[in-house]
């Protein structure tokens, strides 16, 4: 497949751009004025035409900024009527379930006026259904890697007609494992298929992943230069451990969210988090892991409807679940990783909308505090809530002058993740930050 990566400027879509510049079908034109999408997103404009083209594209884009619609389009309009009917021409792959439903129901709001049938395959599910829907006729299929998989190896589904590959989230499912099902599937796909792959970040393994498995592909970066969001206003709380739970219940009160999503680390955390919400505010409602999966698409439906006010969750919905009410984040625990802050974070602010995050970090998180800060390249505010005022800061995020940290870690404070070493000017604030290659 490739050996190098063609790195090419995707285009800033002018302020009155229309869809109707890039090509597409009366069709899809009227399918997107009854969706009421308006005007294309700069990863619209960038991808559409590439794709239309054939092109093999690794794009570098966070959620929220329209990538779906912008693999959806063209996987519709190169739709081949004279292909076998009923057999897949497109293959969408996505890390969730939760995320290939919400995939397919885009695809089905833009296929208006077309005979095409989506079909989502993931686990959770009763298999045999799945299989008499794909024999009913499935031109689109998406799915999570490890379900996919094991309709291919029943053979109840059929890749010899497939056009199109994408693999979305694609950091996302290298990180949690998915890499070997991946590579099984795509050398199962003819060889003469086009390739999207998106990602949020491009960390080494995707990178590897596209060069052995695309052709020629041009990468397009459509992150902003900052990755953190920009109409997000993002704080950290300091905060004693075993006061984390009153913390929450007063800053839910005070800021009175339209809707808001609580991250935890861990299930069982999540569960202790709900039970205790549950008995002081009204439309609470958690999802993880271990929860059935017909309990998590009704936990996500009610949240979509707006009838959840707050979802306690862990990271299973910290990436491509896309909820436009959602105006607050709190980060109950402090994410792991880096990257799993950004995802986090973009759960709000979705299309250019305004939105806070709340990060509650112990006295003893401070080089959680600092990594993650070092890696958005962004300072957090500090938030206090009355009755929680502290004077200390977390260890490992030392103070300027004005009180606000600097961003450099403590001496006796090793980074767990690889990260720059900023440069640091007199009273140690930061006059230039190295951003990771990403």
């Amino acid at each position: 497949m490739s050996e190098s990566l063609v790195n090419a400027a995707p285009p800033e879509p002018p302020s009155d751009a229309n869809f109707s510049d890039l090509g597409l079908s009366e069709v899809m034109l009227a399918a997107l004025v009854k969706v009421e999408y308006l005007r294309p997103t700069p990863i619209q404009a960038g991808l559409i035409p590439r794709a239309l083209a054939g092109i093999d594209v690794l794009g570098q884009a966070r959620t929220g900024t329209g990538k779906t619609a912008a693999f959806a389009i063209p996987i519709l309009e190169r739709f081949d009527e004279k292909k076998k009917k009923g057999d897949p021409q497109a293959l969408i792959l996505v890390p969730t379930r939760e995320l290939a439903v919400q995939v397919r129901e885009e695809i089905i709001k833009l296929a208006h006026g077309r005979r095409i049938h989506c079909v989502a395959l993931y686990g959770g599910k009763p298999i045999r259904s799945q299989i008499e829907k794909l024999e009913r006729g499935g031109e689109i299929v998406v799915g999570t890697p490890g379900r996919v998989l094991d309709h291919l190896g029943r053979g109840t589904l059929k890749l010899e007609n497939l056009g199109i590959v994408v693999l979305d989230e694609a950091d996302r499912m290298l990180d949690i494992g998915f890499r070997p099902d991946i590579e099984k599937i795509l050398r199962r796909c003819p060889r003469t298929r086009q390739t999207l792959l998106l990602s949020a970040t491009v960390p080494a393994p995707v990178e590897r992943l596209a060069r052995t498995y695309m052709t020629d592909p041009e990468t397009l970066n459509f992150s902003p230069t900052d990755i953190s969001v920009e109409t997000i206003d993002q704080y950290y709380c300091t905060v004693d451990a075993q006061r984390k739970f009153d913390l929450l219940e007063k800053l839910l009160k005070q800021e009175e969210p339209t809707q808001a999503i609580v991250f935890c680390r861990t299930k069982r955390g999540t569960d202790k988090v709900h039970l205790r919400l549950t008995k002081r505010f009204k439309d609470v409602a958690c999802i993880h892991g271990d929860l059935a999966q017909n309990v998590r698409d009704r936990v996500m439906a009610a949240f979509r409807e707006g009838k959840v006010k707050v979802l306690v969750a862990t990271d299973v919905v910290g990436r491509g679940i896309d909820v436009t009410g959602i105006s607050h984040i709190v980060n109950y625990d402090i994410p792991q990783f880096c990257d799993d802050y950004v995802h986090r974070v973009g759960r709000t602010g979705r299309m250019g909308r305004e939105g806070v995050a709340y990060t509650f970090v112990t006295p003893e998180e401070g080089s959680e505090l600092t990594r993650i800060e070092m890696r958005i390249d962004r300072l957090l505010r500090r938030f206090e809530v009355a009755g929680f005022e502290s004077g200390d800061k977390p260890v490992g995020s030392p103070t300027a002058a004005d009180g606000t940290p600097t961003g450099e870690p403590a001496a006796d404070e090793a980074p767990k993740e690889p990260a720059p070493a900023p440069m640091f000017g007199r009273g140690g604030r930061p006059i230039k930050r190295y951003r990771r290659a990403l």
